[in-house]
């Protein structure tokens, strides 16, 4: 084994699909995760890129918060409706046991499994069981405090979308996509995604993501 070696503070992403138990065909799941891992790691700068580790568990890093956020988001919207995806968000400090084989520790990896377990665990309560996404750091962090309540919100706005205005939301997180364009792909007018922006809080969402994703 490589020699251990300390590392500056990071933002690390452990993610993991919802009753991926209940999954018909694992080898297809795992493909489109596979899939949308490669998708996010095209677009969103990383220090560890997207990767399936064990299991139905994929990880990766990033030098600000906002990147991590950025992922998550994308990755989930790549993979819904039919497979929905859980995170947690870690910001700490990162020793790398083996650079060769990619193994690190330290807590950055706490805190994403603390805040993962915590979004797991939110989920199971009525009022919050749209929950998806947490985030915690190594040292105590109040603003977190605000990031968590958007995401809890962000989350429950996702998680109520139709599959039409998933697909809406996705074709508008790339810039270069208009709401004419999408109003063709779907076969409805430019008035109904205009109304779909707003009726259904795609646009709230998007305005949240711009808010996040810019986060240090």
């Amino acid at each position: 084994m490589g020699r251990m070696k300390d590392q500056a503070s990071r933002v690390v992403l452990i993610g993991d699909i919802v009753d991926s138990r209940g999954a018909t065909n694992r080898r297809a799941l795992h493909r489109a995760v596979e899939k949308a891992l490669v998708g996010v790691n095209a677009v969103v700068p990383a220090l560890g890129e997207l990767r399936v580790t064990v299991g139905d568990e994929f990880q990766g890093s990033y030098a600000t918060l906002g990147g991590a956020l950025d992922a998550a988001l994308r990755v989930r919207l790549h993979l819904l409706p039919g497979v929905d995806t859980r995170f947690g968000i870690g910001r700490g400090a990162v020793t790398t046991l083996d650079a060769r084989r990619g193994l690190e520790d330290g807590p950055g990896w706490w805190a994403a499994r603390s805040a993962i377990e915590a979004a797991e665990a939110a989920a199971t309560t009525a009022a919050t069981r749209t929950a998806r996404t947490a985030v915690r750091a190594a040292d105590d962090d109040p603003v977190l405090d605000a990031v968590n309540a958007a995401l809890l919100c962000r989350d429950h706005l996702v998680g109520s979308l139709s599959d039409r205005s998933l697909r809406l939301l996705r074709g508008l997180m790339d810039p270069h996509t208009t709401q004419s364009e999408l109003a063709t792909l779907e076969g409805i007018s430019a008035s109904a995604v205009s109304q779909r922006v707003r009726a259904d809080g795609i646009g709230a969402v998007l305005a949240a993501h711009e808010l996040l994703r810019a986060l240090p």
